[in-house]
């Protein structure tokens, strides 16, 4: 039955050889492909095992993508649980919807919630760039769709290979046209994210990508499939030969087959049709007439029918003759691993399906009833009237394979770390002309340059709820008209950190997120994050794992922000297995979010006026070992990382909070990457008003020289610009906190004048922040 399409979908002459069910155990010697399909030759026969014979072809394409890294979190996921079993009561307060569902909701205060959740789609796009990264939009949105919610924004984590490679090129472009082009024809601001080049993401680019939706806790809906006689219905884009075995084969291997052939694997996405059935799950959520909806993402048809049935209290029949198709050629296999984007799968009650039927119908959306909930506790489906699937769907979606990756720490990481003493070497800047050079050397490298040739390709303020965006620290978007509440977002990561130290790069990764929400005045609330390592095959990288994983949730943990959901994306590494280059740096991607009553009382992260005092909130050390620093200037990696400490931002949030909640700060920016130089000048040109400091006091109280209070990469620090009226008020405020504080100078002019060092033009530094990336990639 369709609505929109009313004609039947095309149905091609059955094969001869259909594998069936009862072919399968008349036929338990043939061969199958299952090694071409991402099984090991275990798995084969453990699928075997559970059906007491072999698998059909279809079983065995549906057992391959579920049973995938990508969906079944195979290697990670006796180390994921540590999230749960460190999530306190007090955590949960706030949480209403946890791990294990589409996405996390978190509540917020005045019957409104919030649901939000970052993903990869890593391999895809080093395959196809645009599609890659599209699709990857795509997914997400779908999975806040599901969840009831309304998208209103999205960010992006990209991560590429060194600038001065010739295939960077292509993949840059590729990957920012694709998010631009994909959200912006969604009408969602991008409202934030990262941007980062680094060699050791050559061949495996990091696309991450966040989408924010806002709903009414009432309005909250899970997938599953329940009640006997409910219809099963597919809705959306047609199923194609686009994406076929896409994100999850693709992102469960290495690509040492060879790139060229795996293009077919990527999904292909259309925007316009996720607008209509953003509108359209909406309206059906509304009208109170599904039971509940699935994104088809990873896996397709057989990942949203082995989801619902599984998650739901019977089993379920569908007919694959019903699926409607853009390729009438399309084998069963082939239909139920197809990736194609733009489609959803609703369980729908009898009584009910007419009128979804018109709420489809309206939004001209193309629908078919493909099958029904029913009591046999099995997942059966049939192509051209004969039986190809017939299983435990259970043991399809959540009881595949778990294993125990053994993981080493690596053979060279002590050598890494004890390299500390060669950074404690490298030539340090004395004269005032030297820091005034190394300084804007810092400013126009990739890194720290202006991220606005990227992010003037997104529309940040669609919608007119967007409050604060890049290249503030955090993105805050308006929930509320009425009210003024809203929250805020940032995301961060360094590969260098953790590189050097899998399980505080973790922490400093949630550290510097959860000071970035703060810095906007927004009290932290939850995390996402997506793990983005090597090979779990290889102890390296599987150490790494499993030390950022303890890492992010002892700190979450301390923090009082709980871990709402995320991704895992593993095989990220091309080199040899057990070499200090064999994969990226590890990468966990930490995103908090956080809540503001009124969103216009945010915190920009620079000064509009002049005349302000500047005060430093935190304590700098000597910290240089994986600073922007050292990258830049030696192109050294070695030591550790800046210290954890945890306390001390949690102490400074909540003073950065109460200032901006008082009215007494502002403006705030954290210091980070590039240390307080980078951050004064960051500051200084955002809105063009520049400023005059002294390193007195922070040498003095510290007892470090100029060179390490302006570029150290101490945490918990952050520059507040406050009313000279108010300096009193906030330096009390932020001691009674337990903030150190002192004051540095004030705002105005037109340069950055470090008092006894050197000055920098606006101009000037205008011309070098923003002049490098457009140089590099026009």
């Amino acid at each position: 039955m369709t609505a929109a399409a009313s004609q039947a979908p095309s149905r091609p002459t059955p094969a001869p050889t259909l594998d069936t069910v009862q072919n399968a155990a008349a036929t338990p010697d043939e061969v199958q492909p299952y090694g071409e399909l991402g099984l090991k030759e275990d798995e084969y026969q453990r699928i075997k095992d559970i059906l007491g014979r072999r698998p059909t072809a279809a079983e065995l394409a549906m057992y391959s993508v579920m049973w995938s890294e990508h969906c079944s979190y195979k290697s990670s996921k006796v180390h994921l649980r540590t999230f749960g079993e460190k999530v306190t009561d007090e955590m949960k307060e706030h949480l209403l919807v946890g791990i294990g569902e589409n996405a996390g909701v978190v509540d917020i205060g005045d019957g409104w919630a919030v649901t939000f959740k970052v993903e990869s789609h890593n391999h895809p796009s080093f395959v196809e760039p645009y599609q890659g990264a599209a699709t990857g939009v795509g997914g997400i949105v779908r999975d806040i769709i599901s969840m009831g919610a309304r998208p209103v924004a999205v960010m992006d984590q990209l991560r590429f290979g060194a600038v001065d490679h010739p295939d960077t090129a292509r993949v840059v472009h590729g990957v920012v046209s694709g998010v631009g082009g994909y959200g912006n024809s969604l009408g969602l601001p991008n409202i934030g994210g990262e941007l980062v080049f680094d060699a050791s993401y050559q061949g495996n680019p990091l696309v991450n990508a966040l989408c924010l939706g806002v709903l009414r806790h009432e309005d909250i809906h899970l997938a599953n499939a329940s009640g006997l006689g409910n219809k099963v219905v597919l809705f959306g884009a047609r199923t194609g030969g686009d994406g076929i075995g896409g994100a999850s084969i693709l992102a469960s291997e290495t690509f040492e087959d060879g790139v060229p052939a795996k293009r077919p694997s990527v999904q292909v996405g259309d925007p316009f049709m996720e607008k209509v059935l953003i509108e359209c799950c909406l309206e059906l959520f509304r009208a109170e007439v599904v039971e509940g909806i699935q994104d088809l993402g990873a896996a397709g048809i057989s990942c949203a029918t082995s989801e619902l049935a599984s998650n739901g209290d019977g089993g379920m029949h569908v007919d694959l003759d019903d699926v409607l198709l853009r390729d009438p050629t399309l084998n069963a296999g082939e239909i139920l691993m197809s990736e194609s984007q733009e489609r959803m799968m609703a369980v729908v009650r009898p009584e009910k399906l007419d009128e979804f039927l018109a709420i489809t119908a309206r939004w001209e959306v193309e629908t078919a009833v493909i099958g029904e909930v029913n009591d046999s506790g099995r997942l059966t489906i049939d192509h051209h009237g004969q039986r190809i699937v017939d299983v435990d769907p259970k043991t399809v979606a959540h009881e595949g394979p778990v294993y125990e990756r053994p993981y080493a720490r690596p053979a060279w990481q002590d050598g890494l770390q004890a390299d500390s003493t060669t950074a404690a070497g490298l030539a340090r800047p004395a004269t005032g002309d030297e820091l005034r050079e190394t300084a804007l050397r810092l400013l126009g490298s990739p890194n720290l340059a202006s991220k606005a040739w990227v992010t003037d390709q997104y529309d940040r303020f669609v919608q007119g709820n967007t409050a604060l965006a890049q290249p503030d620290d955090s993105g805050v978007v308006r929930v509320d008209e009425s009210t003024g509440l809203g929250v805020a977002l940032a995301t961060d990561a360094n590969g260098r950190y953790g590189k050097l130290d899998p399980r505080a790069g973790a922490a400093l990764a949630l550290a510097e997120a959860y000071r970035n929400v703060a810095t906007a005045g927004a009290r932290p609330l939850a995390v996402t994050d997506c793990l983005n390592f090597g090979s779990p095959e290889h102890p390296d990288s599987m150490w790494q794992l499993v030390e950022a994983i303890e890492g992010l949730a002892d700190a979450c943990q301390e923090l009082g922000v709980p871990v709402t959901g995320g991704n895992v994306s593993l095989y990220n590494g091309t080199g040899e297995p057990g070499q200090i280059d064999s994969s990226i740096h590890p990468t966990p991607v930490v995103g908090v979010l956080g809540v503001i009553d009124d969103v216009r009382t945010a915190l920009a992260s620079g000064w509009r006026s002049e005349g302000l005092s500047l005060l430093l909130l935190g304590t700098t050390r000597d910290e240089l070992d994986g600073s922007a620093w050292s990258d830049v200037v030696h192109q050294h990696l070695g030591g550790l990382p800046p210290r954890v400490d945890l306390a001390a931002e949690k102490a400074l949030a909540t003073a950065l909070v109460e200032a901006r909640k008082t009215g007494l700060a502002a403006a705030a920016h954290d210091l980070s990457e590039g240390g307080l130089v980078q951050a004064l000048l960051e500051a200084s040109l955002r809105f063009g008003v520049g400023a005059t400091v002294a390193l007195e006091g922070v040498t003095g109280r510290d007892k470090v020289d100029p060179f390490v209070a302006l570029f150290s990469e101490s945490t918990g620090r952050v520059v507040v610009a406050v009313d000279p009226e108010h300096e009193g008020e906030l330096t009390h405020l932020a001691e009674e906190a337990g903030v150190p504080v002192l004051r540095l100078g004030t705002t105005g002019g037109d340069a950055l004048v470090v008092e006894g060092q050197f000055e920098i033009p606006l101009a000037e530094a205008r011309a070098v922040h923003e002049g490098t990336l457009p140089s590099i990639f026009g």
